[in-house]
């Protein structure tokens, strides 16, 4: 049997994970315009908010599932009136910022350690590797199949949300001109805060789903945030759309260049892609 519809299926598979990383990455981006390291960080924050919840407490899967999505969420809101926000009305420099972006990756990375030990964690055995699916040749696992759906459901909700409603406006506002945004009485720190919780929660759903797929470790964020922010620039950074196309694009280059070697390359293959990006076509495949 030809192994290329498997190549065709894991691609989409490493796609839906890159693209939802990348949509929360981009839409913190997009409104404050710094890199936000510590995003990273809140990925392994949902999944081990989970692996506590189901593992320690006993709590039932979707109650931690959803648990775990509001845990990341809030700890996003924290970090930026915590730190970003004090520094923000500091008028600190974006260099300033993604340095404090940094420590909080660090610090956040270290607290999940101390908590639960460096060790690779599975969140479940037995939740979504049962049941496996054959799609054109290509197996797919349950968990596989759900990030999938996700990654959709996500594309289509925040679609609706930045053309439909008065926040998305808002939103787009203060990413074109957060001072202009506020002499017209929008309440940019309210709006921001918002935008922070939304993006992590979407980070500590990766993590999430990731953590089900193939396991959870405190060190996962910086794999996830690269792999996000190389999808975000070739697909275009601040574009949500962008953050989608270039998730895809990045999981078929990643598993077609692969094809017949090692494994180990995946990591030269993003980078060299990304080079070729920021030197031949730097605004991504979308524009802002």
């Amino acid at each position: 049997m030809s192994i290329l519809p498997q190549i065709i299926t894991n691609s989409v598979i490493a796609g839906a994970i890159y693209s939802i990383v990348a949509i929360g990455f981009n839409l913190i981006f997009s409104t404050v315009k710094f890199f936000d390291i510590g995003y990273g960080a809140i990925t392994a924050v949902g999944g081990y908010s989970v692996f506590f919840l189901m593992k320690t407490l006993g709590v039932e899967l979707w109650i931690s599932v959803l648990a775990g999505v509001v845990i990341a969420g809030a700890t996003g809101y924290l970090i930026y009136r915590l730190v970003y926000s004090p520094l923000k009305k500091k008028n600190a420099s974006n260099i300033v910022l993604l340095l404090a972006s940094l420590g909080v990756f660090i610090v956040v990375q270290a607290v999940i350690a101390i908590f639960f030990t460096s060790q690779f964690q599975i969140l479940s055995t037995n939740v979504g590797t049962q049941n496996v699916y054959n799609i054109f040749g290509g197996l797919i696992t349950q968990t596989q199949l759900i990030i999938l759906i996700f990654a959709v459901v996500l594309t289509l909700v925040l679609s609706f949300i930045f053309k439909k409603t008065k926040f998305g406006k808002m939103v787009k506002a203060i990413g074109d001109n957060e001072e202009i945004a506020k002499t017209v009485g929008i309440n940019t720190q309210r709006v921001i805060g918002i935008v922070f919780t939304i993006g992590s929660a979407i980070a500590g759903l990766a993590g999430i789903l990731v953590g089900f797929n193939i396991g959870i470790e405190p060190t996962m964020g910086m794999s996830l945030l690269l792999k996000g922010v190389v999808a975000s620039i070739i697909g275009g950074i601040g574009n949500i759309y962008g953050g989608i196309a270039g998730g895809f694009f990045l999981g078929f280059v990643e598993n077609f260049g692969t094809w017949g070697v090692s494994g180990e390359w995946k990591d030269v293959i993003v980078f060299t892609l990304l080079i070729i990006f920021l030197i031949f076509k730097p605004n991504g495949i979308f524009n802002k």
